[in-house]
């Protein structure tokens, strides 16, 4: 025989006793070491002492608790006997004889799994090592996972207790429906704390760890009920149950109390999530962990003016919706024949199930517009109003408020940092501030007639306003007031659109694209709420921009203070005295122009300043208002840029977006630490006499303006260059836009405008009209914004 199998073969066969002992010392030698790649001792205790990251307002409340997962440990002495008998005696029978691997169970499973029946050997506390460490120990089935998970199995033996082990176990296991632990898994699926459960309950519990989705008792309740009585029938095996007892438990229903736990969303969830992906970049670099280590985060946010911003928010947008809904009806504009509502249902995933099964269009177009539960709830989540809100101290750019959207659970898309839309009007200071910059003067006059401005490709621009064209001459504090489209246009070709986007970029808006075209003027570019904020912010402080500042420290769970943060370098972006000029220009907005109502409505009288943006066809309302102390914005309308309030009067942004942010403002103007008296101080080389004869001289102005009377138009100056005026008509009353005097410019989408308007004696428009605004004659005109369809995009839009 030795002769046939050759000399290699014959040195082999004599070294089979060397083999006997190389083969186990190699073995022995692989897992030294795999040992350095396994969770080390103090990863252990640090698992066992967890402690997630604290975040606070800066006057100390809570903001958020960064934890890994919904869960509320408790101790074992806290948890029905019956649980650790059903897990002991279905999970790990021998779990007190055993240090962390059960041989016998681990050779019985791997003779099991060699003849093709698939059998489990991880005692608890392997199962345990795994859940703590997936990422280390990995999930793969193989004999390089189940080493080193037997390995960290031994390492967590050595250190704690059995009950100890068990503790942990039944706190970290998860549950489905974000409930992880025994303790939220016991409120959710039986609304009763893990010391109450039955020992029914807890068998089903223990049985949802073979497979959480597989025998989820919610949407399997027959397979949970069969694995809840195997987990019985062990315990009987084990003797920790009588036989006769399993008999009558085996028949009973499940007997669910589900209720789904939700992740705390705190006063300022939106704000919390910015917070949260700083933080983590923070304490990657500085080697720390959000979830484990007790890191108190002091933030910038105020409790209070968090308070009054959330509530603002909530008033406000409630009386919107309401006008909303009514507009929306299923009479008016909800109906089945309307071309919008037939896209909306072939956008929705319910159409596109019926097309996939092999439905053509219009029988899948038709079935949805017959289904009247599915098409009510694209009625309510289409026409749900939605908000941002903002407010920030404009010396050091800290945020003060943040609500990202009306409700979090509802709607988490963020419309204070995440949505881009067009800003309307709010965008026209930087035109006016791009043309101080050039040398032209807040008191320069500019005629208000129609204008043509050419395009590349042969195309024409011709902006305009709500009413037709005065004809008359106007400063250009009064057109910023008033927020002519007109003038604004004729401005713009002046300084050039490339030096307007410049200055906006360097006074905040920085993350989102400006396009350097005419209609970049009147708000084109869609942006960012917090961007338009900041840059309104760096008007306050003298034309310097600072980034947006959200931590002030960081701290250890012990107090050590870890690491503190100052305010972000100031970048001068803008000349002081220009930047002056233009909050003086500004603060006609407040006095006289389209955000009057500041004044008016709720009685702001301090020094403030501001600007209002409407959208075309009302789709975006905007507001920012300026304190020395305080700036706020907010932005109102639909996730869907198509969707609007479908009424001229509550879908500008005076009267949709103004309200929030007078609403916040007067009540934090109430407070004792904001010096609400004030004022903008213009720069320090500005001669005191000189300061005071602008201020009389405008005054003077203004009474003069109030008094005189109409005189004929006059002639419009000189054309300049790429912008042609038009021969002005004569004077007359403002007209209400028209809603088809401009179509929206998304392609094959008719305008929502082209719907019939509301009736102008709908009991809840006359009602909310009075209550707002009870005298017709002051209430301030619409203040539209006007864009050429080849220029524009579609906004961004909320997933």
């Amino acid at each position: 025989m030795r002769e046939r199998l050759g000399p290699a073969w014959r040195r082999l066969a004599a070294w089979r006793w060397q083999w006997l002992v190389a083969l186990p010392a190699a073995g022995g030698l692989y897992v030294l070491l795999l040992i350095p790649f396994t969770p080390s001792i103090s990863d252990i205790r640090k698992a066992k002492l967890e402690q997630p990251a604290q975040v606070l307002t800066a006057d100390g409340k809570e903001l958020a608790v960064f934890k890994r997962s919904n869960r509320q440990w408790v101790t074992l002495d806290q948890v029905a006997p019956a649980v650790v008998q059903a897990l002991i005696a279905t999970e790990d029978h021998r779990f007190y004889a055993h240090h962390g691997m059960d041989w016998r169970r681990t050779l019985s499973s791997a003779f099991y799994s060699l003849q093709g029946d698939l059998q489990g050997g991880s005692t608890l506390t392997q199962q345990l090592a795994r859940n703590l460490y997936p990422e280390e120990i990995g999930r793969a089935a193989s004999l390089n996972r189940k080493l080193k998970e037997a390995i960290t199995a031994f390492k967590i033996e050595a250190l704690y207790s059995k009950d100890e082990i068990l503790e942990t176990y039944l706190n970290t296991v998860p549950f489905l429906y974000n409930a992880w632990g025994i303790e939220m898994a016991a409120r959710t699926y039986f609304d009763k704390p893990a010391a109450k459960l039955s020992v029914i309950e807890s068998a089903t519990l223990v049985g949802m760890l073979k497979g959480t989705s597989y025998y989820n008792p919610v949407r399997n309740p027959e397979r949970a009920v069969q694995r809840r009585n195997t987990v019985l029938s062990q315990m009987v095996k084990r003797e920790v149950l009588a036989a006769d007892e399993f008999e009558r438990l085996k028949k009973r229903p499940l007997r669910l109390n589900f209720e789904r736990q939700e992740v705390p969303t705190g006063m300022a969830p939106h704000f919390a999530q910015q917070v949260r992906k700083w933080l983590i970049d923070w304490a990657d670099s500085e080697g720390y962990n959000i979830y484990t280590d007790g890191l108190v985060v002091y933030t910038t946010l105020d409790a209070r003016l968090q308070a009054q911003a959330n509530q603002a928010v909530r008033n406000h947008t409630r009386t919107l919706q309401a006008i909303a809904t009514t507009n929306w009806n299923k009479r008016d504009g909800w109906r089945t024949d309307n071309p919008l509502v037939q896209s909306l249902v072939r956008e929705s995933a319910a159409y596109a199930a019926l097309r996939e099964k092999g439905q053509s269009e219009q029988a899948a177009l038709q079935a949805l517009l017959q289904d009247k539960a599915l098409m009510q709830q694209l009625r309510q989540s289409k026409t749900r109003i939605e908000a941002g809100f903002v407010a920030m101290e404009p010396e050091t750019a800290a945020i003060r408020a943040w609500v990202g959207s009306r409700d979090f659970a509802t709607d988490a898309f963020d419309h204070v940092q995440q949505a881009r839309r067009q800003p309307g009007s709010t965008f026209k200071p930087f035109v006016y501030g791009a043309a101080l910059e050039a040398g032209i003067s807040a008191d320069d006059q500019r005629v208000d007639a129609a204008v043509e401005i050419a395009l590349p490709g042969g195309e024409v621009w011709r902006p305009s306003d709500a009413g037709a064209p005065s004809g008359q001459s106007m400063r250009l504090r009064d057109a910023l007031a008033y927020s002519k489209n007109t003038i604004t246009a004729q401005l713009v070709q002046e300084v050039g659109p490339t030096k307007v986007a410049r200055l906006a970029r360097n006074l905040g808006v920085r993350e989102s694209a400006l396009q350097a075209v005419p209609a970049l003027a009147l708000g084109a570019s869609p942006v960012t709420l917090l961007e338009m904020a900041n840059a309104y912010g760096s008007l306050v402080r003298g034309g310097a921009y600072r980034a947006p500042w959200m931590v002030t420290r960081i701290e250890d769970r012990t107090g050590k203070v870890l690491a503190e943060f100052v305010p972000h370098p100031a970048e001068q972006a803008m000349d002081e005295a220009d930047s002056y000029a233009l909050i003086d220009m500004m603060r006609g907005v407040v006095d006289k122009g389209t955000g009057r109502d500041i004044r008016r409505r709720w009685g702001i009288q301090d020094d403030v300043a501001g600007k209002t943006g409407t959208t075309q066809n009302n789709a975006d309302g905007w507001f920012i208002l300026m304190h020395p102390h305080l700036v706020a914005g907010a932005w109102v309308g639909f996730n869907d840029a198509r969707i609007t309030l479908r009424s001229d009067y509550w879908g500008q942004g005076a009267r949709s977006a103004l309200p929030i942010v007078g609403d916040f403002t007067h009540k934090a103007l109430q407070r004792k630490d904001l010096q609400r008296h004030a004022r903008f101080e213009a720069p320090a080389d500005s001669a005191w006499w000189h300061r005071w004869g602008s201020s009389l001289h405008q005054q003077w102005q203004a009474w003069w303006l109030s008094q005189a009377q109409p005189t004929a138009p006059q002639a419009p100056q000189p054309a300049r260059p790429g912008v042609q005026p038009i021969p002005a008509p004569q004077p007359a009353a403002p007209a209400p836009l028209p809603p088809e005097s401009i179509e929206e410019s998304i392609p094959s989408l008719p305008a929502p405008a082209a719907l019939p308007p509301p009736a102008p004696n709908d009991a809840l428009d006359v009602w909310m009209e009075q209550w707002s605004a009870p005298d017709a004659a002051t209430a301030p005109q619409p203040d539209h914004t006007l864009y050429p369809p080849a220029v524009l995009g579609s906004p961004r839009q909320a997933p």
